[in-house]
């Protein structure tokens, strides 16, 4: 059944791990257009915490059980592993409901492309949560850029970097790339999406992809060089092994740099315990502020406030009123195409 704007959008999210329990339930439960109907986990102390976190939602243990309630909601978010995303939205979308899918949107370029086209066939709203568009940083640098402040952009480069020289247990560290699985389906989504949202469609490619630590089914240690269409150059380092960390954005203009360090706060907050409306929520401290300038004449520019809230906003508004969704499936595709890309070129590496 299609929302209507007399009634919150009735919600399910598929699975309570870190996905659903962090980044999509705490924003679904403060959005006063959403009700958290079902949560979907078949883990008994994920259980306890989803009935003791949102008694109003009903917690079953399968899909199956799901998809026999799919009459009484109108939108479930999949926050399962990865490898499941394609065929939990398929299922989703034959019971006539709309569907946001955690990235990676699936682990083929095709698979999404067959998502896409199923939604449109009967007539449903699919979309992908990028939330790391709504991160600070990048809502800063977009307003830098947008503003004219650095002048021609030449060299973007961009991190997610931590260090874990041990694989830590979970399904993460078990999926294969075929499953969807390893640091360049997981972070490299992110900065991809990041990077094509900036600068465009990407050219030329040369990937560096290895698997560093015993016991990871997977890639860890990733380095991309893209050549947008515009002509920019995107220098992209994703890596679970990094003794110490480097920027996380360096970008480098015909007229100024801006150069950040550290990742956006929301996904820490939430881990602690805050909530979003929260005094202070995704707000950066200004000594974690990045610089705009030249050599020694830089200037701290003070970053915006993160929101990851404002897809849920946004996707409301589209089932709504039928409009644009937050993120369109058609970007998550062509980031899916990159990935591909990198993977067979760099399939000696692993």
């Amino acid at each position: 059944m299609a929302a209507s704007a007399q009634a919150p959008i009735r919600t399910a999210i598929i699975g309570y791990g870190t996905s659903g329990r962090i980044f999509h339930a705490p924003f679904l439960a403060a959005d006063p257009d959403y009700s958290l109907d079902v949560i979907v986990t078949a883990d008994d102390s994920r259980r306890a915490a989803a009935e003791a976190q949102h008694p109003g939602a009903r917690v079953v243990p399968t899909p199956d059980a799901l998809w026999a309630r799919a009459g009484e909601l109108d939108l479930v978010v999949i926050g399962s592993p990865s490898g499941t995303h394609a065929s939990l939205a398929s299922a989703a979308l034959e019971a006539g409901l709309d569907v946001v899918v955690d990235k990676p949107f699936a682990a083929t370029a095709e698979e999404g492309e067959a998502l896409i086209a199923r939604a449109e066939r009967l007539g449903r709203r699919i979309t992908v949560y990028q939330n790391r568009r709504w991160d600070g940083d990048f809502q800063t640098l977009r307003q830098l850029i947008g503003q004219g402040a650095l002048g021609e952009v030449r060299r973007f480069e961009s991190r997610f970097e931590w260090w874990q020289p041990e694989p830590r247990a979970g399904w993460k560290s078990e999926a294969t790339v075929g499953e969807a699985g390893g640091i360049l389906y997981d972070l490299g989504t992110h900065l991809i999406d990041q990077a094509m949202q900036l600068f465009g469609a990407v050219g030329g490619l040369h990937a560096e992809v290895f698997r560093r630590r015993a016991g990871a089914a997977a890639d860890d240690d990733v380095f991309l060089a893209l050549q947008h269409e515009s002509g920019v150059v995107s220098h992209l380092s994703m890596n679970a092994v990094a003794p110490t960390f480097g920027p996380r954005f360096h970008v480098l203009g015909a007229r100024a740099a801006y150069t950040s360090w550290g990742l956006d706060g929301q996904e820490p907050a939430l881990l602690a315990g805050a909530r979003p409306g929260d005094a202070g929520f995704g707000e950066t401290p200004e000594e974690r502020w990045g610089v705009v300038g030249t050599g020694d004449d830089t200037r701290r520019v003070p970053t915006l406030r993160g929101d990851y809230g404002a897809f849920y906003r946004g996707l409301a508004e589209a089932l709504r009123t039928g409009g644009p969704l937050p993120v369109d499936p058609a970007d998550a595709v062509a980031a899916l195409r990159v990935i591909e890309r990198a993977h067979a070129a760099s399939a000696a590496l692993l």
